[in-house]
This record gives structure tokens, C-alpha cells and sequence, in this order.
């Protein structure tokens, strides 16, 4: 789809590795483990222009460059390709492929220090010896705009970095991403929830274990259906995949109740099916509600569905769901206006409102959050499969809504933003 890459956006934070500290402006994955940085690379993204114009210029990561750096040997329990080691004091090789089409990374892994903060107190350092990945090469979307100055893996192998923090006692095995309906969010560390939170446990699985969550019923448009299905919440997709029945039901509830003449023309390159024009004076709309229902009985209302983007025939909103052939994946426009509490402790799903506000900032971004919030490619989503049950389908009114135009009880925050980078420098 040759306009495809104008619409991708992803959830970004600056990190600060090494000594002395250099920063960089990573993608939050919570799809994938590895964090990895573009490091003594030849061929790297060296920057990106925003969309208001913006320039960003990126760091590079070099062990030379940082006196706490270390290659990690093979002997390591964290380096998951040994047969490829020629000896036990050989440095540990990596390579991640991902679901998008010639997307990988590869290197080795390294150790450095991890800068962070407590949100008890934000004049106290913590520096936690992490390990990850020293990346050589990229390829795929890393070299067109994705992640291309590292990816932070938030997943539940050994060598995430929730995962070190925990194992080092440096803070609960749990964490939570808020994301605001501006584009602002927090990542923090240690983050256990709170009460009156929804929850949902993981369906877990021994390989490849991901945020796997089952939905017993989906509600559009007032019309509520029983289907069970499996998905996963993955910060690194933009969007949301679904594969049938799902896709498919909401998809046709959604248009039923949907009030705009439906976009017709194909020559957009849009990759949403249901996309509705909007008049040049329209301040306004309506749109029909949609909402979850999780295993467990409690309810996820989904606050940002759709997405508005301007093409050059006039603006369109379109319903944030691509169709899927084998995936199911809960993207971050699902997740907007929520405290998402990924419990690895209790082995649930959290997730309770929020403008992400309610807790002072640790850190800014230099880089303005955009008001509309266009979709991003998937970035390395686990495969999971749907079943269905038999679909009855209610009587109820249609909704519409309106918008317009116990380890250590420490927290350790990032600030993020939703950044859609329209340009390589």
C-alpha cells in the first residue's frame, strides 16, 4: 500500500543507558522481549522529521563509548542461542524476526546500566545493570520509520526488561503503561494497580508466553453478542487485529449503526475496510459505542475506536480494526484512556481510566504529542487463535457516542508519547 507508511504511529519514551548517560527515543513493545538499541552500526536511521516539522536527531549506542558496558558471553542464562556460540566465552549472538513482512534484528547482547528514577523521590538515582541487544543490523520497517532507535520489549521472558527489575529485586514483577487520549502516557515499573480496577487473568502459554486475554462478548452499538475469543494487548501495533467471526461482527454492527456515507474510493491506500467521509464544514460526529466484555464478567469499553485521518478528497473516520487471517491483537487505540496493569505476580490484565495525569510527570519528551491519533504497522504480535460460539445478536437501541474535532514497593516512571514520524533524515 504505497501511502500506508503516512498513517503508522507508535508510543515512544526516552530511556538513558550507559556511562555517562546517553538517551534514546525507543518504541514501548509489550508484543515482544528484547530491548535492543541501534548500536556500532553501519547502516542506521540517524533521525526523523515529525510531523509539525520537528527534527529529531538519534544516538547511536557504543560499547566503547560507555565505561559500565559489557558484551554478554554465551555462557549466559540469558542467551538463548548457544548452539550458535563457538564457545561458552563467546559473545551471545540474537536475532528477532517479526511479523512484519523482512522485519528483524540482530547483533549481540551487551550489558549496560538502565537510568531510573523512583516517583517517591525523583532526586534518586537508580542505575540497574541491564542486558540487551547490541543491534548491528536492522531491517524490514525498523529502516522506514519503525522503532528505529530501538525497541523497549516489555514481554514475559527472562531477558524483558520487567523481568530484570524483578529478578534483581529492583521492583514488583508488575508494571503499567497509561494512555492518554492526548497522545501523553507513563510506563512505570512496580505498579501493582489499585482498586476498583477491571481484571482479567492471562491464558498462558509455555512457549512463547504473551498478554493473552480471553472476550466472551462484544457490545456495538448497544447490540451485544456472545463471542469467545482469544487476543492479545500489544503496546507495539497501533491498531487492532482481528480475524473472524470477530472481525467481521463488529466490523457489520459498526457500519448498521454508523450515521456517515460510507468511504468508497479505493485508491486511498487506507488498510481499514469501514471508513466514513466527513463533510469539509463538519465539526462533529457520532458513531457507534463499542465494548468488551472480558472472561471474568468485567467490562472494557473501548474509548477510541476510530481514528480520523485527512486525505487529499476530504477527512474520513475510520474504525480502528484491520481483519486478520491468524492474529488477534488488542492495539494501543483500545487502550487509550486506560491504565493498562500488566500483573506478571497475579498473572491478570488491569486496567482501570485515566488521563495519566494524576501522577506528576518524571520527564518530557521534546517532541509535541499530535492531536489525531493515526495508526501504526504491528510490531512483532504472537499469532493466536479465535473460537466462536454461536452469535445472538440483541434487540437493544443502538449507542452512539460524540466527539469532537511485594518486592520493593519502588516506582520507577517514563514519561512516553504517541508520535507519528512521517520522514527519514
Amino acid at each position: 500500500i504505497s501511502n500506508f507508511w503516512e498513517f503508522y504511529s507508535l508510543h515512544y519514551a526516552n530511556v538513558s543507558i550507559g556511562t555517562p548517560a546517553v538517551s534514546f527515543l525507543v518504541a514501548l513493545d509489550t508484543g515482544s522481549d528484547l530491548f535492543w538499541l541501534p548500536c556500532d552500526c553501519s547502516k542506521c536511521v540517524r533521525g526523523l522529521k515529525t510531523s509539525d516539522n520537528q527534527m529529531i536527531e538519534f544516538n547511536i549506542y557504543s560499547l566503547n563509548s560507555s565505561n559500565t558496558s559489557s558484551k554478554v558471553p554465551c555462557s549466559s542464562a540469558l542467551c538463548e542461542q548457544q548452539k550458535q556460540c563457538s564457545s561458552p566465552q563467546s559473545n551471545c549472538p540474537y536475532e528477532v524476526l517479526y511479523l512484519s513482512n523482512g522485519t528483524s534484528s540482530t547483533g549481540v547482547l551487551v550489558e549496560d546500566v538502565l537510568h531510573l528514577t523512583t516517583d517517591e523521590d525523583k532526586t534518586k538515582a537508580v542505575e540497574a545493570k541491564i542486558t540487551f541487544g547490541c543491534g548491528q543490523t536492522q531491517t524490514g520497517s525498523f529502516l522506514n520509520g519503525a522503532a528505529p532507535n530501538g525497541l523497549f520489549g516489555l514481554g514475559m521472558d527472562n531477558v524483558s526488561v520487567p523481568s530484570i527489575l524483578a529478578n534483581e529485586n529492583l521492583a514488583s514483577n508488575s508494571f503499567s503503561m497509561c494512555f492518554g487520549s492526548d497522545g501523553v502516557g507513563r510506563i512505570t515499573f512496580g505498579d501493582r494497580g489499585s482498586s476498583g480496577q477491571g481484571e482479567t487473568p492471562f491464558n498462558l502459554r509455555q512457549s512463547q508466553p504473551t498478554y493473552n486475554v480471553s472476550i466472551t462478548q462484544v457490545n456495538v452499538g448497544g447490540n451485544t453478542a456472545d463471542l469467545d475469543f482469544n487476543a492479545i494487548f500489544d503496546s507495539g501495533t497501533s491498531f487492532t487485529y482481528l480475524n473472524d467471526p470477530a472481525y467481521t461482527l463488529i466490523s457489520e454492527n459498526f457500519n448498521n449503526f454508523a450515521m456517515e456515507k460510507r468511504h468508497t474510493s479505493n485508491s486511498s491506500g487506507l488498510p481499514f475496510e469501514y471508513c466514513y467521509d466527513l463533510s469539509a464544514n463538519q465539526t462533529s460526529f457520532k458513531y457507534p459505542i463499542v465494548n468488551l466484555t472480558m472472561k471474568g464478567g468485567d467490562y472494557f469499553f473501548v474509548n477510541d475506536p476510530i481514528i480520523v485521518i485527512s486525505l487529499q478528497g476530504g477527512d474520513v473516520y475510520c474504525l480502528g480494526i484491520v481483519k486478520s487471517d491468524n492474529v488477534n491483537i488488542i492495539g494501543q487505540n483500545f487502550m487509550t484512556g486506560y491504565r493498562i496493569v500488566f500483573d506478571r505476580e497475579r498473572m491478570v490484565l488491569g486496567w482501570k481510566a485515566s488521563d495519566c495525569y494524576d501522577v506528576e510527570a518524571s520527564n518530557t519528551l521534546p517532541v509535541n504529542p499530535p492531536t489525531g491519533v493515526p495508526p501504526a504497522i504491528a510490531v512483532n504480535p504472537e499469532a493466536t487463535s479465535g473460537n466462536a460460539n454461536n452469535t445472538n445478536i440483541s434487540g437493544a437501541s443502538p449507542s452512539i457516542t460524540s466527539p469532537s474535532r511485594h518486592l520493593k514497593t519502588l516506582f520507577y516512571a517514563l514519561t512516553f508519547a504517541l508520535i507519528p514520524f512521517f520522514a527519514l533524515i
